[in-house]
């Protein structure tokens, strides 16, 4: 299963692990993502997103179906059509 975030493209970014007497080991930074199931009123449709905890916050503030609109007009392929 990869960790990318379906509508903003979030994925992991890597770094190191510095310990106290400063020895380097490389280490990956994963996004914080959710599996969500939303229900879009306005195409009667139920569609289900691996979404970063950021995503699910901007669609609280924007409702599910603007920021699909938004999203695929950015060119992000959600798997629905939008009308």
């Amino acid at each position: 299963m990869s960790k990318i975030c379906q509508l903003t493209g979030k994925r992991p970014i890597t770094g190191n692990n510095v310990s106290h007497a400063n020895n380097k080991t490389r280490r990956r930074f994963l996004p914080n993502l959710q599996k969500k199931t939303y229900f879009i009123p306005e195409t009667q449709q139920t569609v289900t997103l691996k979404l970063s905890t950021s995503a699910m916050r901007n669609i609280n503030k924007l409702g599910i179906y603007e920021y699909l609109k938004r999203q695929v007009a950015q060119g992000a392929d959600i798997g629905i059509k939008l009308k």
